[in-house]
């Protein structure tokens, strides 16, 4: 077998079994094996997989690779890990097996605003990767190739580095590392060589902590997430001053689904008494207190103050900023509320002012496990006018009030809130027309409060005044458009602007009639014309819009005549002119000459039937003494001028051929004929 033959068999059997390794794969479960549950990323650690859990779950697009039959491509074995850069440069990243003997791929993915799952459905998220399949080392360095590279069978020795990627400040990017061989071995991840920061410079601390309703917990936020394997769930990373509860336990909030958490629930043997307390962090059982990824841990004796009030009925703090036009006010509260307690009718509320408010409904502000930050009450329309109004609350049809989160009723008690007018932004405008230009005066009324004008006119600058002047053409389509505010509401208008006054003159004839027809004109001017005057050359006049048609004298030769008409608008004084030629010919008898002289000195140098104005659908063909198509025209002002594709013709006999339909007569007319080309 030679070494093509022995090249063809290897590859084969490789991609045989690319193909069937997928068949073998369980779906990736295991947490940091799929892209919601990633490993957060800092910069400065060394991450080890002793081993790799064999799974694949959805097919991979690869730039440059995918569907070009190289391979099918896969999140393969993945282990993947989220990091945001915080100086933006390139990244270069160390992938190091560890057994020799293993092929590790990789992809880099920019994930920002997006769902992790996003990398298999969206191909634009794509950064850049290393597919080749020799074995080794991997990454992003610095004498990388500036392609993907696709998968590859080992003997190819492929590259396995891509050059380092540019990364951006405040981006946030998913890099998934494939392991292509079934051994389980794992494999060292590092980041180095890169200018980018991809290492979170806020230190963790406390953030604030908060008791709860009967005293027996305190919630714990932090500013930073940190490892969940940093806590102990005894809570002994944590003690009271005063002392006056031990700590039993400490859960997370989330790291049944990931790697890292921002807060703690801590519950207490015994319930507080009322007072002021300080949560101080200390090193647990564990020997540390809590670590970030970059095993940073927040300071021993590090306090957050908190204070213990038993539960008591509550009252609204504020109601919201009402905007422009509202239909709804926001009520907002020390403390959650039980979403449940609302009246969804909104009889827990009433509204009193100088116009009539009806509540349409109330609900909870995006409620979740039932309680919400504050509530919004719905009216049945909008408030249009300016005024004060009261907001009334208290126990709604159900006889029950509003309760927060402890179970605390919400007091009876009066709130109250000021509307503003809404604004029209519609304008008006005087007009002082003149023959080429006009000037317009725009206005606002400046009604309903409004201290703010915002004008533009076909998209130039803005003016800012109440009332402006501008210039347009006599003649012109204009825009305008107003911007109206009166500090809380906006309004727009806009108008377009047709402009018409300027006269201009024209209409419309056929310049060569017969000497037996009337000449026909079609007014076609414009603007505000109150006077017209035409005139046919000296022969005649007519000071009507529309004149019936005009009979030209007849005089057995073709005469070349002056149409002519002014138009007035006399209240501005403004007046327009146009001069158009006509020519009367001498006959219309269609006819075709029997010879021309095709020599430049003026006289008979084309050919063509004479005087064929009433002849349509014309067809007028030339033809030489073989047959042969000289010239061809469906209009009788083309003329044979004695060539053929550019070259001159002998002197001899053509045959011509004329067919027509006439105008008149709607009669179908063909004749045909010979002709003398003299030279």
């Amino acid at each position: 077998m030679n070494f093509k033959n022995i090249f063809h068999t290897t590859l084969f059997l490789f991609m045989c079994f690319i193909l069937t390794q997928n068949t073998f794969a369980q779906p990736c479960t295991t947490l940091g094996q799929t892209p919601s549950t990633a490993f957060p990323v800092c910069g400065t650690a060394v991450f080890h997989q002793s081993t790799v859990p064999p799974c694949a779950t959805n097919d991979l697009f690869v730039p440059g690779c995918s569907g070009n039959g190289n391979a099918n491509y896969q999140n393969k074995n993945p282990y993947f890990y989220k990091f945001t850069c915080f100086t933006s440069g390139t990244l270069g990243f160390l992938i190091k097996p560890l057994s020799a003997n293993e092929d590790y791929d990789w992809q880099l993915y920019d994930i920002t605003g997006q769902n992790p799952d996003a990398i298999f459905t969206n191909n634009s998220l794509i950064v850049t990767g290393n597919w080749a399949g020799t074995y080794g080392n991997t990454g992003a360095s610095s004498s990388g190739v500036n392609f993907i590279q696709c998968a590859s069978t080992p003997s190819d020795n492929a590259p396995t580095f891509a050059a380092m990627p540019n990364l951006t400040s405040g981006r946030t990017y998913l890099l998934m590392i494939s392991h292509f061989t079934d051994t389980q071995s794992g494999y060292d991840l590092s980041f180095g060589g890169g200018s980018a920061v991809i290492t979170d410079p806020q230190e963790p601390h406390l953030a604030s902590a908060e008791a709860g309703c009967d005293g027996t917990t305190i919630k714990v936020k932090l500013n930073r997430s940190v490892r969940c394997n940093s806590i102990t769930s005894n809570g002994s990373d944590f003690v009271l001053s005063p002392n006056v509860s031990a700590i039993t336990t400490a859960v997370t909030d989330s790291c049944s689904l990931g790697f890292v958490f921002r807060e703690i629930t801590i519950t207490l043997a015994t319930p507080l008494p009322p007072g002021n307390y300080q949560l101080v962090a200390i090193n647990g059982t564990d020997g540390n207190t809590l670590k970030d990824n970059c095993d940073r841990t927040i300071p021993v004796n590090e306090m957050v103050a908190f204070s213990y009030t038993p539960p008591q009925p509550i009252r609204a703090d504020s109601i919201g900023k009402p905007k422009c036009a509202i239909d709804s006010v926001v009520v907002y509260y020390p403390k959650k509320i039980r979403c449940n307690t609302i009246t969804p009718s909104g009889s827990d509320f009433i509204v009193t002012g100088p116009t009539a408010v009806n509540v349409a409904a109330a609900y909870g502000s995006n409620c979740v496990n039932n309680l919400a930050d504050n509530v919004i009450v719905k009216f049945s329309s909008p408030i249009y006018t300016k005024g004060n109004y009261n907001l009334i609350i208290s126990p709604g049809v159900d006889g029950s009030p509003v309760f927060d989160l402890c179970g605390q009723p919400i007091l009876p008690q009066t709130l109250s809130f000021t509307t503003s007018d809404t604004v029209n932004a519609d304008f008006t405008f005087t007009n002082a027309m003149g023959c080429r230009l006009d000037t317009l005066i725009f206005m606002h009324n400046g009604a309903n409060d409004v201290s703010f004008w915002q004008w533009t006119f076909n998209g130039g600058p803005k003016i800012f005044t109440q009332t402006t002047s501008q210039i347009f053409p006599a003649s012109s389509t204009d825009t305008a458009t107003l911007i109206v505010n009166n500090g809380v509401c906006t309004d727009t208008s806009t108008q377009i602007i047709v402009l018409d006054n300027e006269v201009i003159a024209n209409f419309e004839m056929d310049d060569i009639i017969c000497p037996e027809d009337p000449l026909k004109v079609i007014n076609q001017s414009t603007g505000q014309v109150d006077q017209w005057k035409w005139t046919y050359d000296v022969l005649g006049s007519s000071l009507l819009k529309d004149p019936p048609p005009f009979q030209f004298p007849t005089i057995n030769r073709e005469a070349y005549y002056t149409v002519k008409l002014v138009a007035t608008n006399n209240a501005l004084n403004c007046k327009d002119s146009v001069r158009k030629t006509l020519t009367v010919l001498d006959f219309c008898l269609i006819d075709v000459p029997t010879a021309f002289t095709p020599n430049n000195d003026g006289l008979n140098d084309t050919f063509s039937p004479h005087n064929a104005l009433k002849a349509n659908n014309l067809e007028f063909r030339v033809y030489n003494r073989w047959g042969q198509l000289m010239f061809s025209s469906s209009t009788w002002r083309d003329k044979w001028d004695g060539r053929f594709k550019g070259v001159l013709q002998p002197s001899g006999v053509y045959v011509w051929l004329l067919g027509y339909t006439h105008r008149d007569t709607g009669q179908k007319i063909f004749k045909k004929g010979t002709v003398m080309l003299i030279r």
